[in-house]
């Protein structure tokens, strides 16, 4: 027997009007996408124009100009050092692999810039220009330059150059990490998409609250009450 009829099938009312937009949201009718996917496309591509940190790097990477390193790079296995060595290559440096180390010897500048100038490619999607250039996949290298500087980082800490491994650290964070997140994001300017910004954000928390009155109306009107 129901307390409340009314306010009982008001919550069930308002219980499939939730589910008809929940399953509007999760269909493809929004270019091609779930409603989902497509404000996580919106968000990334105005957030990419707020990470692009690259030319400030490029800046603080040209003062390790002369800065010549000698370290030991060891990465997961054989076959990645072998796809990782052309990474340092490129950058002028002395290379000698042997199975999943490679001994690297030359300018820390160098090294970074070539780094960046990667990441720069990647994160103006310009992939190819990476893929030609080391000849792989241009995803692929840039995990790799994730994992060598890692590697890098681990052996100079060892050496006690901690405010090479601090600048290293954040060029993996702030280039290596947003060029591989952000490949293929067109970026938004936010000025431009405001309204669908505000709008997503309002519907939100409506949207919250409405399950939430729903659950309410339909265990009130059915007669559970909470009691103290």
């Amino acid at each position: 027997m129901l307390a409340n009829k009314k306010e009982f099938f008001s919550g069930v009312g308002l219980m499939v009007a939730f589910l008809v937009v929940l399953v509007i949201m999760f269909s493809p009718v929004f270019g091609g996408q779930n409603g989902l996917n497509y404000l996580d496309g919106l968000y990334n591509s105005i957030s990419k124009g707020s990470a692009y940190y690259i030319p400030d790097l490029k800046i603080k990477a040209a003062k390790q100009s002369g800065n010549a390193i000698t370290a030991s790079v060891v990465m997961k296995d054989e076959k990645q050092a072998m796809e990782t060595a052309p990474l340092f290559l490129k950058s002028g440096v002395m290379v000698n692999v042997t199975g999943s180390e490679i001994k690297v010897s030359g300018d820390l500048g160098s090294i970074l810039t070539n780094c960046l100038e990667d990441s720069d490619q990647m994160f103006n999607n310009k992939g190819e220009a990476v893929k030609d250039k080391y000849k792989m996949d241009e995803r692929l290298s840039m995990y790799n330059w994730w994992m060598a500087l890692k590697a890098l980082t681990k052996d100079l800490n060892k050496q006690k150059k901690f405010a090479e491994t601090k600048f290293i650290g954040d060029i993996n964070k702030r280039a290596v990490e947003c060029s591989y997140n952000y490949y293929k994001v067109i970026p938004e300017n936010i000025s431009a998409k405001w309204g669908l910004v505000v709008f997503s954000l309002v519907f939100y928390v409506v949207y919250t609250m409405w399950y939430g009155f729903a659950i309410l109306f339909m265990f009130e009107g059915w007669g559970l009450k909470l009691e103290h």
